[in-house]
């Protein structure tokens, strides 16, 4: 017994730290995790925040890139179209900047923006509206007045002003002409908040100049014994009556054939742009309307153009495919034509058309 007992004094008379406490090891162990998670979720933070503050200040901006933004389209689909064109890198840190600096509403249509841009000039750009104004081939000066008047900011009476005003001409428009229609090229153009009706004017005329050379339209025009001028006729002419590429040279000699033959040329296109009109059915009554335009009344070429001829047009009446072809209809739901030499023929073509449920 009194050995037991002097063990038991031996050991509580050890000194202190000999041997650990389990529950001060246990503390130890949570300190030192408290500690590393601290320092993980510091690192990341810093981590977060440089990685934030390079999407904020991107740059420098690169290539000019169209967005088309839908009707309906939420404020997260437009960051993703963003960041899939690489305007952003990022959709996240677009809707991190949103949340911080209030989510644009953002409206339907066009938007200019340069890839890497920064959220700020972005987010300005949703803010302030679409800014591209699209011109589709086909169009004439009073329809683009209209679309332009659909742009935030922007007064399509003004671009009808500018037309009208002869401030800005076209160097293959006759003397005396006054009609801008068929030398402004189609497309895309961007208009800022305080873009001048004469300056998208201007850069409209030259876009067509720039294709009409690279079309070669003077020599091409002087092959075929007509002016520049006239061959731009001819092309507005086949832009509305052919539409689909594979019409386009065909519809182009049919124009030709019938100007040989000093037949009226009978093309509902240049009855409808007297009437203001793009597209739909001419009736009896309309062919019997006195214009220029009429060219059920009329021989030749109408005094102007008709439309914004596209390239694919302009080449088609330079060079006109090899036919003796007088009449067309449309036969086929895509698009196709059916070209003939009789007037037989064409009514053949007008039935099968009909019996096809085409106009």
């Amino acid at each position: 017994m009194n050995g037991g007992a002097t063990r038991s004094q031996d050991e509580a008379t050890a000194p202190r730290g000999t041997a650990r406490s389990p529950r001060r090891s246990w503390r130890r162990l949570v300190a030192l995790a408290l500690g590393a998670l601290g320092a993980m979720v510091l690192g990341t933070c810093l981590y977060g925040a440089l990685w934030y503050e390079g999407q904020v200040h991107a740059g420098p901006p690169g290539a000019q890139v169209i967005l088309d933004v839908a009707r309906g389209s939420s404020v997260n689909a437009v960051a993703r179209q963003l960041a899939g064109r690489h305007v952003t890198s990022s959709s996240l840190a677009l809707r991190i900047y949103d949340f911080f600096h209030g989510t644009p509403v953002v409206d339907a249509g066009l938007f200019a923006f340069r890839r890497h841009e920064s959220l700020a000039d972005v987010q300005a750009r949703l803010k302030a509206g679409p800014n591209v104004l699209e011109v589709p081939a086909g169009f004439t000066a009073w329809e683009t007045a209209e679309r332009l008047d659909q742009l935030p900011g922007h007064d399509g009476s003004r671009f009808s002003a500018a037309v009208d005003d002869r401030g800005v001409v076209s160097p293959y428009e006759p003397a005396g002409t006054g009609n801008l229609d068929g030398l402004l090229a189609p497309g895309d153009y961007v208009v800022g908040p305080h873009e001048s009706a004469p300056s998208l004017l201007s850069q409209m005329v030259t876009r067509f100049d720039t294709e009409a050379a690279a079309a070669r339209l003077s020599a091409g025009a002087a092959a075929l014994g007509v002016t520049p001028y006239q061959a731009v006729i001819v092309a507005s002419i086949v832009e509305k009556e052919g539409v689909y590429p594979q019409n386009l040279a065909k519809v182009a000699r049919v124009v030709y054939n019938r100007l040989s033959l000093g037949m009226p040329l009978q093309m509902d296109s240049t009855v409808l742009y007297a009437l203001h009109q793009d597209g739909g059915l001419v009736t009896p009554a309309d062919e019997r309307i006195p214009s220029p335009y009429n060219t059920y009344l009329n021989t030749g070429l109408p005094p102007t153009p008709i439309c914004f001829p596209s390239p694919a047009a302009l080449a088609a009446a330079l060079h006109p495919a090899a036919g003796s072809w007088l009449y067309f209809v449309l036969v086929s739901s895509d698009g196709t034509e059916a070209f003939s030499d009789t007037l037989a023929q064409q009514e053949a073509n007008e039935q099968l058309a009909e019996s096809r449920g085409l106009p």
